[in-house]
């Protein structure tokens, strides 16, 4: 019989596949939360579609930043591991839509439905945190859920209500979300 890491190893994977992700940090989707609302007042003063496009694109870049700091923060201070078991089932949910809204946005941008980005990017966060939520706190997936009906209602309104929605996205629900995670989930 091989090494297997002893009962050490089995207790700790096996307690490690039956807790939610508890590494999101509040505070960091808090601060995401603030960014989007800066980026959202920047957008609404482009004048060129591709200057609107930067400013998310740059806006989702620190997003990511703030997101990846702020995680590994509260793991260290709550001395869990970043990459346990159930972040990388997190990881395993969220990424593939992301992927899925890259290519949307690839196809999507510069033709006649431009101006839907926001409601599809919504759609497709939300989608995405919803599938990463599934191994993660209750609260997530309703996070994820908020996002998907912010995402269709910016489909199902005028195209120039856009930025609106993605203030109250990006910015809103980051901030309504981070802070019961915040106060309930240490940080």
């Amino acid at each position: 019989m091989g090494n297997d890491g002893g009962p050490e190893v089995s207790i700790r994977r096996s307690m490690e596949r039956a807790v939610a992700f508890t590494t999101m940090s509040g505070r960091g989707q808090i601060a995401i939360g603030g960014l989007g609302l800066v980026a959202a007042l920047a957008a609404m003063r482009t004048t060129t579609d591709g200057q609107w496009l930067t400013v998310w694109l740059c806006a989702a870049v620190l997003a990511v930043a703030v997101s990846l700091w702020t995680n590994r923060l509260k793991a260290m201070r709550l001395d869990l591991p970043l990459w346990s078991g159930p972040s990388q089932r997190f990881a395993l949910g969220f990424c593939p839509p992301l992927v899925a809204g890259a290519v949307l946005t690839v196809v999507v941008y510069g033709s006649p439905l431009s101006d839907r980005l926001p409601g599809i990017w919504l759609l497709i966060y939300g989608a995405s945190v919803a599938a990463g939520g599934a191994a993660s706190i209750r609260l997530i997936p309703l996070m994820g859920a908020a996002f998907i009906a912010t995402g269709i209602a910016a489909l199902v309104t005028p195209a120039a209500l856009g930025d609106w929605f993605m203030a109250f996205g990006f910015g809103v629900l980051h901030i309504v979300f981070g802070i019961p995670i915040v106060r309930q989930h240490g940080g």
